[in-house]
């Protein structure tokens, strides 16, 4: 407990602590004491002993009914640390299915409505339709291009189509940003294109797990397939406002996780020993999703995935994924 930052970082004011302090040195006082030695208001001991109550770091005495003891610090911070670590678990599952809603959602819009005439939404089938409308869309652009292609490497197709529409926004001026998933810098065809687009003056990021893909041209029209699974289908072009604002969060979100071109993703920048992709592996597994699932959002095998899990199980020392998870948890690791 000599740390100089005292125990804010577990959720403790700097109040809580000094009445904490004094409790757990075994004093006797009731709240008028405490108020008085620490110079404290009797409204804000009481406060702070209900605080530290509900945390688990107090509890009735035993010997002095009505009075208060304080919880040792071994066993009351442990408690503390791991209801941490499950609202962080609670929380990164929410922010994964979350993504996998607004993914459903879009879908789910594309498939059961058929827009009215002049509706805010329109289904463009096969890629002629879909390649057209990216056409005219960026050549009505004016201010910004966001995109996310997932998948890793992408056909010479895709990128040989693109490359014009990309040019002509890129000349105008247009803020141009591009999500690309890590794999897609194994492939030489891929990276070269996202370095032409980061020399005309676009910006270009990866990420080891990237959500569905979609544009979006001046925060007002977005493209997405149909299903994300089969992107040759076609693909939903929309301006309902709420579709669209959803698909900018999504971005947003995405783009700063997102590391620039020129930053390795097997670099380890936060001490704890993981790559990116390695980060996102354990992501998608506490989430639930089974490892041939996880290997399709990465871009990598089904045996790439079982190989990374094992070699994460053996670091962590687990015999099980579960006992894996709750070490990895236990370590900051998510």
């Amino acid at each position: 407990m000599n740390d100089t930052r005292g125990l804010e970082v577990l959720g403790l004011s700097r109040t809580q602590e000094a009445v904490y302090r004094s409790l757990l040195a075994g004093s006797a006082e009731g709240i008028e004491e405490l108020s008085s030695r620490l110079a404290i208001s009797t409204g804000d001991v009481g406060a702070c002993l209900e605080h530290l109550l509900d945390m688990g770091l107090l509890q009735p005495s035993r010997d002095r009914t009505g009075t208060l003891r304080a919880v040792s610090p071994d066993i009351g911070f442990e408690i503390i640390l791991r209801r941490h670590e499950a609202e962080l678990l609670e929380r990164q599952r929410q922010i994964t299915l979350g993504k996998e809603i607004i993914a459903r959602t879009v879908a789910a819009y594309a498939r059961e409505h058929e827009p009215a005439e002049g509706g805010p939404g329109e289904r463009l089938i096969g890629l002629d339709a879909v390649q057209q409308r990216l056409e005219s869309l960026t050549r009505q652009l004016r201010d910004e291009c966001l995109a996310i292609e997932p998948g890793g490497a992408q056909s010479q197709a895709s990128l040989d189509a693109a490359r014009p529409l990309d040019e002509s926004a890129l000349d105008r001026g247009v803020r141009f940003l591009t999500v690309y998933q890590d794999t897609a810098r194994s492939d030489p065809a891929t990276h070269a294109h996202a370095r032409w687009i980061n020399e005309r003056g676009g910006q270009v990021r990866t990420i080891a797990v990237a959500p569905p893909r979609m544009i979006v041209f001046d925060r007002r029209t977005a493209i997405v397939p149909l299903d994300p699974a089969r992107t040759r289908e076609g693909a939903l072009c929309t301006t309902a406002p709420g579709i669209v604002s959803a698909l900018v969060a999504l971005f947003e979100q995405t783009w700063e996780h997102a590391l620039p071109l020129d930053t390795d993703p097997r670099a380890d920048r936060d001490g704890t020993g993981l790559t990116t992709a390695e980060r996102g592996l354990l992501r998608l597994l506490a989430s639930g999703m089974t490892d041939e699932a996880a290997g399709k959002r990465l871009g990598v095998s089904l045996r790439t995935v079982r190989r990374q899990v094992a070699a994460l199980m053996e670091r962590l020392d687990a015999t099980s994924r579960f006992e894996a998870g709750l070490k990895a948890a236990q370590r900051g690791w998510f």
